[in-house]
């Protein structure tokens, strides 16, 4: 049999194939040798462990051979004569046998159909690669697979980059570490690996960091520093949940993140105010509403100040848990948890509140309308048909983004309206209609949101310039002012 050779592993790569917790993420930017650790991993747990079933997921099969099947054949010479081989590789059942019995199963996975075909799959170690492609409800699928009698312990390896279908759960697990119940924090862990800990690549392409370093902005902290915050395609990278600190500072601002946070300046996300003191008492408030069953139902209370700010003030969220998941309450139930919330929380208590919601909930073609339902008694809960015009929905939420010279826009949300400040920053385009999101997502609330911002349509801001360079005699800084379309 034919010697396996490997080159030093960098120090994250060794961190990687180290480390033994149930599931492990590495990545976190592009060239970071995600893939050859993989593939290097999968080789010697099946060298070392007899018997056992390893599997290796790309999206798709292209992705799948060119990364891995082809690689790990030329490593384990299943090409060469049978005495030179290290193992063997079975085309038409897409995966290499070791001498000890042990397997790497190759699978991809594009949509659901294709994760349905793994029910009934059992393997010890699974591996995922570029696993922010994936919906969290494929992944769930995929993590079934990982189970068999055998005592070996069963392990799940991903490898994440930021962005793609799957960027929220993979933020919120690795990066966030926010955990839903039975996901078990100590069993995750996550190895960043950035460009600059791949040696092999660094001295390969020295020039491939400079072409990352000449990406648009976004896309270069993305793949080249690994910053989750942002991604390329997403659809309202204008939506700040920290002070914009550039921004601030182009604007002459010489405060602290914190103090521009207390003036509720450079950004969108702020902490409640008492809406029953002063002149707030006299603002008015709305409730927007967009129905779910089988998914999420999403209301959201609104006030709207004199100078016509919205601020989103509260929000009830019909999901269980699990990613876009509806809690299938019948409407009269939704309403009786609507009305409950107005009659209780403080905020809205003893308020006159004006309803507006998606026109399609006065459908009487199948009979008595949702709107109908929810007006009975005991909740007698109205509604007005809100504009569901989806190209001028999505202006008017740029339109009230952006940030005046003072660093005032015309719409902030309270901190506590936790599935909005979810939601939203994962919103992506649709790539066959790029002039909208794509509503494959856990799109509800943004839906929701429309409806209250085009009962209340502002015209496009002015852009602000920056202001003049002292330096700078003739004005050559100075940027034409131009409205935002």
């Amino acid at each position: 049999m034919a010697e396996l050779r490997i080159p030093e592993p960098s120090e994250k790569q060794c961190l990687f194939m180290a480390d033994r917790h149930k599931y492990i993420g590495y990545g976190g930017a592009r060239g970071g040798g995600k893939s050859w650790a993989v593939r290097v991993k999968a080789v010697l747990l099946c060298l070392r462990y007899a018997g056992i079933k390893v599997m290796i997921i790309r999206k798709t099969y292209p992705e799948l051979q060119e990364n891995h099947i082809i690689p790990l054949c030329e490593m384990l010479g299943c090409y060469a004569d049978e005495s030179e081989r290290i193992a063997s590789y079975n085309d038409g059942k897409k995966h290499i046998v070791f001498p000890n019995g042990s397997r790497i199963l190759f699978r991809y996975c594009d949509n659901d159909k294709d994760a349905l075909r793994f029910q009934g799959t059992e393997v010890d170690v699974l591996f995922v690669d570029e696993a922010t492609q994936q919906s969290e409800e494929k992944m769930e699928k995929l993590r079934a697979c990982v189970r068999g009698v055998n005592d070996f312990p069963k392990r799940v390896y991903y490898t994440c980059n930021p962005g793609g279908e799957g960027h929220a759960w993979g933020k919120r697990l690795f990066i966030d570490r926010h955990f839903k119940e039975g996901e078990e924090p100590e069993e995750h862990s996550f190895i960043q690996s950035l460009i600059t800990d791949n040696t092999a690549l660094m001295e390969a392409d020295p020039q491939y960091i400079k072409q990352l370093e000449a990406l648009p902005p976004k896309l270069r902290d993305a793949w080249l520093y690994g910053n989750w915050e942002i991604f390329e395609g997403q659809f309202f990278e204008d939506f700040r949940t920290e002070p914009d600190m550039r921004a601030a500072e182009a604007h002459g601002e010489s405060l602290t993140a914190e103090e521009l946070r207390a003036q509720r300046r450079w950004v969108h996300v702020i902490e409640p105010f008492d809406l029953n003191a002063g002149s707030c008492r006299g603002w008015r408030i709305m409730r927007s509403y967009d129905f779910g069953y089988g998914k999420p139902f999403s209301c959201a209370w609104w006030a709207i100040d004199y100078d016509g700010v919205i601020y989103r003030i509260l929000e009830l969220y019909g999901c269980t848990g699990r990613p876009d998941e509806g809690t299938h309450l019948d409407p009269v139930e939704q309403a009786r948890r609507i009305r409950e919330a107005e009659q209780n929380d403080p905020l809205l208590r003893g308020r006159v509140i004006h309803g507006i919601a998606d026109p399609a909930i006065f459908d009487e073609s199948r009979g008595e309308s949702i709107a109908a339902m929810m007006e009975r008694s005991p909740n007698f809960l109205r509604w007005s048909p809100g504009d569901n015009t989806r190209l001028a929905g999505k202006m008017q939420f740029h339109y009230r983004l952006n940030f005046d010279a003072d660093g005032r826009p015309m719409f902030q949300v309270f901190n506590t309206c936790k599935h909005f400040i979810r939601t939203i920053p994962n919103l992506v385009y649709d790539e066959s209609n790029v002039e909208d999101i794509d509503t494959r997502q856990e799109d509800h609330i943004y839906d929701e949101c429309r409806y209250v911002l085009m009962e209340h349509p502002i015209s496009p801001p002015v852009r602000c310039a920056a202001p003049p360079m002292p330096d700078d005699p003739l004005n050559l800084h100075k940027r034409a002012r131009f409205y935002r379309i």
